[in-house]
């Protein structure tokens, strides 16, 4: 997600280096109380609180949806079990009924 930060600060009009930087500070901050005090990971918040960042600030949960970063797997997946996993359930149907018990 926080490339994808970066990408809409540059298009907002912010130094894409400043931006990985400020990004990388919090990163370290936000690891440190994961690491050292058994916190959450709070960057996203400290990103929310963070002047530098105003000008996305709307467009935060847009950013982070993670819809955007799953590409056609979706699709994909429905294809796959159209033409592979289907079928041979289809090979199969009526012959699986009933019942089994195991005893040990």
């Amino acid at each position: 997600a926080t490339e994808n930060f970066i990408m809409a600060m540059v298009k907002a009009g912010g130094d894409r280096q400043e931006c990985h930087e400020q990004i990388r500070v919090m990163s370290q901050q936000a690891g440190d109380k994961v690491k050292m005090e058994g916190e959450d990971n709070d960057l996203i918040q400290r990103i929310r609180s963070s002047d530098y960042f105003a000008p996305i600030h709307a467009e935060l949960d847009k950013l982070m949806d993670a819809s955007t970063f799953v590409g056609r797997a979706p699709q994909q997946v429905d294809e796959f079990l159209t033409a592979e996993v289907y079928p041979v359930l289809k090979e199969y149907e009526g012959k699986l009924e009933g019942s089994v018990s195991l005893a040990v």
